[in-house]
């Protein structure tokens, strides 16, 4: 069955490094975690304000999932 998991993180000034690299580890924990072995697509989107200023990336995550 094919699934979609969205992640979120805030993006701040200076720390962007910081916050991508947490968010690719809560990625990669999440699809150890539920031994997920193939994953169809990844995408990163931005969250802006009302400037047009990133304020925050949603990435989605499509696998397929197995009956055990």
């Amino acid at each position: 069955m094919v699934k979609v998991k969205t992640f979120t993180t805030p993006i701040k000034v200076f720390h962007t490094m910081n916050e991508l690299a947490s968010l690719d580890e809560e990625v990669n924990k999440f699809l150890a975690d539920n031994k997920i072995e193939k994953v169809v697509s990844i995408s990163d989107t931005n969250t802006t304000d009302a400037k047009g200023a990133t304020i925050g990336i949603v990435r989605a995550v499509t696998y397929e999932e197995f009956a055990s």
